[in-house]
């Protein structure tokens, strides 16, 4: 006994410091939310109306320009909740269910910063339509203002869509319940996280090809890390995470830090054109959100011991509030980038293309795509580690496929980084061919290489009694009713050939050719349709919907004269297809525009034909090849007597009989009867039918 009362004492000093520990990490993240709006108010209120004079745009008034500040920080922050919610839900919560969520838990955290998303974006519409238009908010309530300064600024109609995509996530995240519809929503929640970022500051001046790509995965990966730590955190408030839990954070912590410091300086070279780092604004202000994070992040994320604690979540989510505050300044100030001298091919490309077209400036003036090149190599490499996980665990892999598949993302860096890219915004007739290329050949060889099939076998499937990895998520959405519509016959047929005349027989092409993230999508969306075609056709992956040969040749009939089709309209077409984007371009050595598009329709016509051609050749040769391999099999199976077939035709056969022959004795009975009113004939003679026997001669000798 007299040594339990210290046994005790010191229990309840550990459990008040583990209190007052907890309370502390509560605290933290408020802390630095608070510290993230001061710094909002104290940066706008210094400013002022001096940003609105270098822009010589009207000033708002204090009011407004504060309130789109504050605004747009609860949107980021709201919004990185969001989808970071949604990717935890999707990959890191420990879940013994391969395809169901459970949405009270998993989705506890989504459907409040949702609904502040939505809110945030609502009010941003009018706020940032009056903070643009240099007018103050009581002008909103002039009756057709709110359309007229809507329609005069690209950042208004990115918060609509923000709005239309954060009320789609609050309303399904009541609704959902399958793993891959989280998945979906994520993609779409991305969509929103860029939407307001790619319209404003990586939009202007030159080299903004280099800043759009690059903020296309930076925005993502600050929001995404925000809200998997702010998941992370509440976690801990209940009890301590398990390892698997903690593991996955901090590689989707050290994923995300790499991925936004490396989007952050390039975006940062763009916006500072050559002024040094501290001789603008801008430029101290990414040095210090820059080093602010690295300095807290990098010995957390780089000593596992330290993650793993409580405080490790907390304080990281606290220094990320405060990076999200300090780019909301930044997007109250011009850059230098603005003030550099612009002509008109860099006001909508970014670079010039005054250099004439020819086949060597195609192969000699390259111009890194970014967007393209990561995703290539990413692909490269993913297949490459598979690849060597097969081999070292003894299993084998044809090195045709990895040829495939490697060619097939080098075809895509070629295309989209060598001369062809820069030139195919400036000349119809390479724009044709780029699209060609990554709609017809890089996809065609991306199929050979089979990399769902070789991902299973790379992958380590877990037993149904622990958590869900790669492998089960890959097995949830082959075998998902999205991707079973994604490869549905008609709808592939339809997008794969519809795609090019919705496209570029309407005003769409005209207004995407002007902006290069849409051009960046519209590439995107041709490389994506062309491998679920070919895949469908002759991949090597078994899709969800597999088609007999007789199918794949039919499909692959029917598009080819609509393919043919286009060519001709584009050749014949007497109005120019995106006539004024390409005469406000005003390239001096494109010569004839209606030329350009004639050769343009000349490309469309042979290069969608002749690929076509090849894939009909290379399907008739696979059905061959079926239907030998087969009869080998049943020639093999039959020599060895394993083709039992022609026994279970003669057991069926005997069935019928006996069946028949004791109806037509039943019948015989009745109409014997003396009970019977009637004597029927009407089965007289079924016992004295033969029973038929199919012999297999070819086991005689």
């Amino acid at each position: 006994m007299p040594d339990t009362a210290p046994a005790a004492l010191d229990r309840l000093t550990a459990v008040a410091a583990a209190e007052r520990s907890g309370t502390v990490v509560r605290a933290l993240p408020w802390a630095g939310a608070i510290i993230a709006v001061v710094i909002v108010v104290v940066a706008v209120e210094l400013l002022g109306s001096s940003s609105y004079d270098r822009l010589s745009r009207g000033y708002p008034g204090m009011l407004t320009s504060m309130l789109s500040a504050l605004l747009r920080l609860t949107a980021d922050v709201t919004g990185g909740l969001t989808v970071g919610g949604l990717v935890v839900a999707a990959f890191l919560t420990p879940r013994r269910s391969r395809t169901l969520i459970d949405t009270q838990r998993d989705l506890r955290l989504v459907r409040p910063a949702a609904t502040v998303w939505l809110l945030a974006a609502v009010l941003l519409v009018p706020v940032d339509a009056a903070d643009a238009g240099g007018q103050p908010l009581t002008k909103l309530l002039t009756p057709g203002a709110i359309g007229y300064l809507v329609q005069a600024s690209y950042l208004p109609g990115a918060w609509i869509v923000v709005a239309c995509i954060a009320v789609t996530i609050l309303v399904a995240a009541y609704l959902v319940r399958s793993w891959v519809s989280t998945l979906l929503l994520t993609g779409i929640g991305i969509i929103g996280l860029l939407a307001p970022v790619l319209v404003t500051q990586v939009l202007v001046g030159p080299n903004h090809d280099f800043g759009g790509d690059a903020a296309m995965f930076a925005a993502p990966a600050l929001g995404i890390w925000i809200g998997a730590t702010a998941a992370l955190t509440r976690r801990w408030q209940a009890n301590r995470p398990g390892i698997t839990t903690i593991r996955r954070h901090r590689i989707l912590a050290v994923t995300a830090w790499v991925t936004w410091t490396a989007g952050s300086v390039i975006i940062a070279a763009v916006e500072l054109a050559g002024t040094p780092l501290w001789a603008a604004p801008t430029g101290g202000f990414f040095a210090v959100q820059l080093a602010l994070v690295a300095a807290v992040a990098g010995p957390i994320l780089l000593r596992r011991t330290w993650f793993a604690t409580r405080t490790a979540p907390a304080v990281l989510l606290t220094v990320l509030l405060i990076a999200a505050g300090i780019g909301v300044v930044m997007t109250r100030i011009p850059p230098p980038v603005y003030f550099v001298p612009t002509d008109g091919q860099q006001l909508f490309l970014g670079y010039q293309v005054n250099t004439p077209l020819t086949p060597i400036t195609l192969w000699t003036a390259g111009r890194a795509n970014i967007l393209f090149l990561v995703i290539a190599v990413v692909g490269i490499l993913a297949y490459a580690a598979a690849v060597i996980r097969l081999r070292r665990r003894g299993d084998r892999w044809s090195n045709g496929r990895t040829s495939a598949w490697m060619l097939g993302w080098v075809s895509v860096i070629i295309t989209t980084s060598s001369g062809v890219g820069p030139y195919s915004s400036a000349s119809f007739a390479v724009h044709m061919g780029l699209h060609m290329s990554l709609n017809m050949l890089g996809p065609l060889l991306l199929v050979l290489g089979g990399p769902i099939t070789l991902f299973l076998r790379a992958t380590t499937a877990h037993r149904r009694d622990t958590f869900a990895g790669p492998h089960e998520w890959l097995v949830a959405l082959t075998h998902s009713k999205l991707l079973r519509v994604t490869y549905n016959p008609m709808y592939v047929l339809a997008v794969f050939v519809g795609s090019y005349y919705v496209i570029y027989l309407t005003p769409f092409f005209d207004w995407a050719m002007r902006y290069h993230w849409a051009h960046q999508a519209m590439t995107l969306h041709y490389l994506a349709i062309g491998y679920v075609f070919y895949a469908l056709i002759i991949g090597v992956d078994a899709p969800p919907r597999p088609l007999p040969h007789i199918g794949k040749l039919g499909l692959v009939l029917a598009a080819m004269p609509f393919h043919a089709f286009f060519g001709v309209v584009v050749m014949t077409s007497t109005d120019l297809l995106a006539g004024t984007y390409f005469q406000y371009l005003d390239v001096p050595w494109i010569g004839s525009l209606a030329h350009d598009q004639y050769v343009a329709g000349g490309v469309a016509w042979a290069a969608g034909e002749l690929p076509l051609i090849v894939v009909v050749i290379a399907l008739v040769t696979q059905w061959a090849k079926q239907d030998t391999r087969q009869a080998k099999r049943i020639d093999r199976h039959a020599d060895g007597g394993l083709d039992d077939d022609y026994e279970q035709y003669n057991a069926m056969l005997s069935k019928l009989t006996t069946r028949d022959g004791a109806a037509a004795a039943a019948v015989q009975h009745d109409s014997t009867d003396p009970a019977s009113p009637a004597r029927s004939t009407e089965h007289e003679g079924a016992d004295d039918r033969p029973t038929l026997t199919v012999t297999d001669h070819r086991e005689q000798p």
